[in-house]
């Protein structure tokens, strides 16, 4: 049979390719910009005949149908490898809960360490004249869903972007069950936010001044990367290769301006290599069927083995808060979920064994709260229930609007020094009477 005649005998309705979904199964709903969206409203639709149907995926960039269902948490339960702030509404709500993660490690836990799918159900771009259905922007940890999954029902949208690869990009339709054809929503946009702020800025040249020609780059997502990513195109630097987690706008406008060939990494020469991307239009118009794209699996472009074998590799990354001890919380506010530790510890852990290698992990000194009291991002200890998604052990660069400082190797005291010399100044006579209390501060010192 030709791929063609396959692909017409799987070729079915949504509502009649959800009606394989049992009460009580585990139902993976993709990831990011893949997530379910036709098949996600027809199995809204059949809420009232199911119960305790537990749906994964993560990065939800729009609502799914199923968490507007009457009694949403009675009929389903969402469990996220990565929080976005839809996800983290539902927290309070019973309907949503985070899976923690080291997320190089995801494949892998699809494959030996969870309970094997009831359904697969995602969305693809057009089948190929090979019979593959690419996974667009999100490689990620997709090719071992499909693996694991009894069921695997593909939603096609023909305005998913096709991204090359090598593995792990795409599931040929010998191993899809059910073809869904949607409705071809253009995909889900992320922004980069607002214009980088004046405290972005002084982040970013902190940063950049460190960054050599030849450099790989990592950019985490939010302000402080984007502003990096935009003085590091308006920079001279050159010869610059990319290996990232998440390929965001600033990678298409530092190669736009010349400054990305990939010419001096040790692997994967020439070619920009990323595990999953989220962005606007302009994204998933470059990384759409471009030969200098690499989209991989996440146990390879966040395995620190391979991190580390590319020289002088830059990973830039935010944090939520710091403490005195220099443990790093980038993902929760005391016991409530932000996001997740996503790949940001495979990262610096990485860089930093990296021939020329360096980590930044960056935030601004200080936020203002709703009722407008500024609050430091520098703590004497994180708040009870912070999550440490890197260790005092691990961190080399931190950097604020007031500096950059590097702390390995160095003593309790010494680190508490640097950490406080580079806090907002409002703040640091009281940083320091609460290291005192912590025995973690020199009188010398002051």
């Amino acid at each position: 049979m030709g791929f063609a005649e396959e692909y017409a005998k799987k070729l079915t309705t949504a509502e009649e390719a959800v009606k394989v979904v049992k009460s009580g199964d585990w139902v993976d709903y993709g990831w990011c910009t893949a997530t379910a969206r036709e098949l996600d409203q027809a199995l809204a639709a059949r809420a009232g005949e199911l119960e305790d149907v537990k749906l994964r995926g993560g990065i939800l960039m729009w609502k799914p149908a199923v968490f507007d269902v009457p009694e949403a948490a009675k009929h389903f339960t969402w469990n996220s490898w990565h929080m976005s702030g839809i996800e983290r509404r539902e927290v309070n709500t019973g309907l949503a809960y985070y899976a923690p993660i080291r997320y190089s490690e995801l494949p892998r836990y699809y494959r030996e360490n969870i309970a094997p799918i009831d359904v697969a159900m995602f969305q693809v771009a057009p089948m190929d004249e090979e019979g593959n259905f690419n996974f667009g922007p999100n490689a990620s940890h997709m090719q071992a869903v499909c693996e694991r999954a009894k069921v695997v029902i593909v939603e096609v949208n023909e305005n998913m972007p096709r991204c090359l690869g090598g593995w792990g990009e795409s599931v040929n339709i010998s191993k899809v069950d059910m073809i869904v054809e949607g409705k071809n929503p253009p995909i889900a946009e992320l922004g980069a936010g607002g214009p980088a702020t004046e405290v972005d800025q002084a982040v970013a040249k902190l940063i950049v001044e460190k960054i050599p020609n030849g450099a790989c780059l990592q950019l985490g997502i939010g302000g402080m990367p984007n502003a990096v990513g935009s003085m590091i195109a308006d920079s001279d630097l050159k010869d610059l290769g990319v290996h990232t987690e998440m390929y965001v706008d600033a990678f298409v406008d530092i190669a736009k301006e010349g400054k990305i060939n990939g010419s001096k990494k040790n692997i994967d020469t020439g070619r920009q290599t990323f595990a999953f991307g989220a962005g606007t239009k302009k994204l998933y118009d470059y990384v759409h069927n471009n030969p200098e794209m690499m989209s991989a699996p996440v146990d390879y472009t966040n395995d620190v083995r391979v991190i580390s074998s590319i020289d002088n590799f830059i990973s830039i990354n935010n944090a939520v808060n710091v403490d005195l001890y220099g443990q790093v919380n980038a993902e929760s506010a005391g016991t409530k979920p932000i996001s997740g530790a996503g790949g940001q510890l495979d990262f610096v852990l990485g860089a930093y064994l990296s021939k020329g290698g360096k980590s930044f992990i960056c935030c601004s000194s200080t936020y203002t709260t709703r009722s407008g009291e500024l609050k430091s991002r520098i703590l004497p200890v994180l708040d009870p229930g912070s999550i440490v998604t890197d260790t005092r052990a691990n961190v080399h660069y931190f950097v604020t609007e007031y500096g950059i400082v590097n702390l390995k190797g160095l003593s309790t005291w010494e680190k508490a020094e640097a950490i406080i010399s580079v806090a907002h100044p409002q703040f640091r006579e009281e940083l320091i009477r609460e290291a005192e209390k912590n025995h973690i501060w020199r009188r010398s010192n002051k």
